[in-house]
């Protein structure tokens, strides 16, 4: 594997540079098609990229307040797959209210992803600001949310807060990208009620309104951050802090696209960068484990069960009404 590393500055220009035209897609049937007899034309992966939703949000967040590169960014640049063809490519900042903002973009002949994240200070119960999206050859899956750091179930003033006010916007996009299909109970208490997850075929409306999606939340997000009143009750922050913590434990060992990056990179790196790169706190923002969290997950020799969800419930159909309340059975631990 090739390992390419770039200094902070120059991560930073990234930032800087005239962002790419709305959605980088040809819509013409010779380089960037192929037709099949019946003469429709198929979308190839190569025609996509979502380096203007990075571009967007870097120059949104620039916008509001000063941007300087993370620490990470040093260890994290950019690396070259093990088909020597598929690059991977990390940014990673943080603000004096933001924790972390970072990036990861993969860019392969067979697929495009974007996994882009803000995390808050723990002076801060903002949500966690979280896009990711997968594109191959046949077909998109869609996750953007502003993922609760409270339980909005049990925490109804955590709910008024943040959410109450967004729910017009969420079931704006909710209706033009429809719920994608089985959600694990296990999964569904990381997100809020205006949680757009979806699967779609390409297409040149369905690219723009998920980017449209994607700006609009993450203006909301900014503004949400802007707003904002610092917590100096140290038991709030403390409280603040281990939410992030259980977030960071549960992503980091059941995120989805494990299975994707230990393909490309392999099993070690793949786990590195999931735990001290994407999901970087969860060795030092607490000490507790994945089975102190979720003990359920405990298999009979001590080990974490591999499996994604125990209780065995996921929900096929969108379990919150068009009020934001939630309508599916309890799912809580």
């Amino acid at each position: 594997m090739e390992c390419c590393s770039s200094s902070s500055l120059l991560s930073l220009s990234l930032m800087l540079k005239p962002p790419p035209p709305l959605m980088t897609i040809n819509y013409n049937c010779n380089s960037h098609w192929r037709k099949k007899k019946t003469g429709h034309c198929l979308l190839q992966v190569s025609a996509i990229s979502y380096q203007n939703f990075i571009h967007f949000a870097l120059n949104e967040t620039k916008r509001h307040t000063l941007l300087l590169p993370s620490p990470l960014q040093e260890r994290y640049s950019s690396m070259i797959a093990l088909d020597g063809k598929t690059r991977l490519e990390m940014l990673s900042f943080d603000t004096s209210r933001i924790r972390l903002l970072r990036s990861m973009s993969i860019e392969g002949e067979a697929m495009q992803v974007l996994d882009f994240a803000a995390f808050p200070k723990p002076e801060f119960d903002l949500p966690i600001f979280c896009g990711n999206f997968f594109t191959a050859a046949n077909t998109n899956i869609v996750v953007l949310d502003l993922n609760p750091l409270h339980d909005v179930t049990s925490r109804r003033d955590y709910k008024e807060k943040y959410y109450d006010s967004l729910v017009p916007l969420g079931l704006k996009y909710t209706e033009l990208l429809p719920w994608g299909g089985k959600l694990t109970s296990e999964s569904i208490k990381f997100f809020s009620p205006m949680v757009i997850w979806t699967k779609f075929t390409s297409s040149k409306s369905k690219h723009e309104i998920l980017y449209s999606a994607f700006v609009e939340y993450y203006k909301v997000w900014i503004e949400l951050m802007e707003q904002a009143v610092e917590d100096t009750d140290p038991s709030q922050i403390v409280c603040n802090l281990e939410a992030q913590h259980r977030y960071l434990t549960w992503r980091a060992e059941k995120d989805p696209g494990h299975g994707l990056l230990k393909r490309l990179i392999g099993e070690k790196l793949a786990k590195d960068l999931l735990r001290n790169f994407l999901f970087s706190g969860t060795d030092e923002l607490g000490s507790k484990t994945f089975l102190d969290y979720f003990p359920q997950y405990r298999s009979e020799d001590g080990t974490i069960n591999e499996k994604r969800s125990i209780v065995g419930k996921s929900f096929e159909s969108r379990p919150w009404d068009t009020k934001g309340e939630f309508v599916g059975n309890d799912f809580r631990n």
